[in-house]
């Protein structure tokens, strides 16, 4: 390549860089896609709905939730895996993507590789609860009624392989028990069940259990994250109860496609810890069970790799599949 050669293309690179930085500095200048990967109505679609409609106010353009479900957030991951990486496609993800990593063992693309996380949202921690009858008090009453029946207590589940089966699995295996799974098409009928004395504990997402709780046909008696949470404060957590370590839920977070120039992420990132300090945003989120975070891009790539690596180990030693 001759110098003059070289000097065009130097030119056009340039350019070419120039537009791009122009393109990163008026963002966003058309409507954003939400993609939630579940049907409306649920965890997912609520936090999805909420940030949409306040950064809207913030930003200038339309954020609009487009509901994808299917395949246990399959469908809606692929679309955004395969978008343009142009901060125009985004998706409200769920720990489902760290459990997908390992439950099916292919996917139409990379857990890690295909996305850009932007912040987690939110963390959801499961309610463990039990009926109302129910002589089992605390996390220490259900360990050691676990252990003095073997493989007779029961607990329901959404579905096969999502949070509220695992968080199940790795509590029985961090206490060295044996519970029996009982999946449901969804977490209401599992419920319901449990309620009229036909199962023995659960391990709920807050947004279906608290009803429960509230009308007196659940008793709750811990709470799944480390640390307690705003909506319950009063519910010890189970590693306080018996069970140090443990620690099981659902968390909400927005990522976009792999290669979404950095400067986009930093805004997306920026917007949306800004919604979430209103404490119009905060009050609906917490009011759901739903804990705020927003935490940098970098600590949320971090943690759904961690989160990959913790799901892993109990899907593989437990031997669940996505059948």
């Amino acid at each position: 390549m001759t110098a003059g050669q070289r000097y065009a293309v130097a030119l056009v690179v340039g350019a070419m860089s120039g537009h791009a930085h122009a393109a990163d500095a008026d963002y966003p200048s058309r409507p954003i896609r939400l993609i939630s990967p579940f049907t409306p109505g649920g965890g997912n679609d609520l936090v999805s709905r909420t940030i949409a409609l306040a950064m809207s106010k913030n930003v200038g353009q339309s954020i609009v939730v487009d509901n994808r479900p299917g395949a246990n957030t399959i469908v809606g991951m692929e679309i955004v895996a395969k978008a343009a990486p142009d901060g125009y496609t985004l998706i409200t993800t769920s720990s489902t993507q760290a459990i997908n990593a390992t439950l099916y063992p292919k996917l139409p693309y990379d857990s890690i590789k295909s996305f850009a996380p932007v912040t987690t949202v939110g963390s959801s921690p499961l309610i463990v609860a039990v009926p109302p009858s129910s002589s089992i008090k605390s996390i220490t009453d259900l360990i050691a009624a676990a252990h003095a029946r073997p493989g007779e207590l029961t607990y329901p589940s959404a579905g096969t392989g999502n949070a509220t089966h695992l968080g199940g699995e790795l509590f029985a295996s961090m206490a060295g028990i044996t519970l029996t799974h009982v999946p449901y098409k969804g977490s209401g009928p599992g419920l319901t069940d449990l309620s009229a004395g036909r199962l023995a504990v659960a391990f709920s997402t807050a947004l279906s259990v608290v009803p429960f709780v509230k009308g007196g046909r659940l008793r709750a008696i811990a709470v799944t994250s480390s640390a307690r949470s705003a909506f319950m404060p009063d519910l010890p957590t189970v590693a306080e109860s018996g069970l140090p370590g443990y620690e099981a839920g659902s968390w909400y977070g927005i990522v976009a496609p792999a290669s979404t120039p950095r400067p986009i992420i930093s805004r997306l990132h920026a917007e949306i810890v800004k919604v979430l300090a209103l404490p119009d945003v905060r009050d609906r989120l917490v009011s759901q069970g739903i804990d705020p975070v927003g935490n940098t891009p970098d600590e949320f790539a971090a943690y759904i790799r961690a989160e990959i690596v913790k799901w892993a180990k109990i899907i593989k030693a437990t031997g669940v599949t996505a059948e």
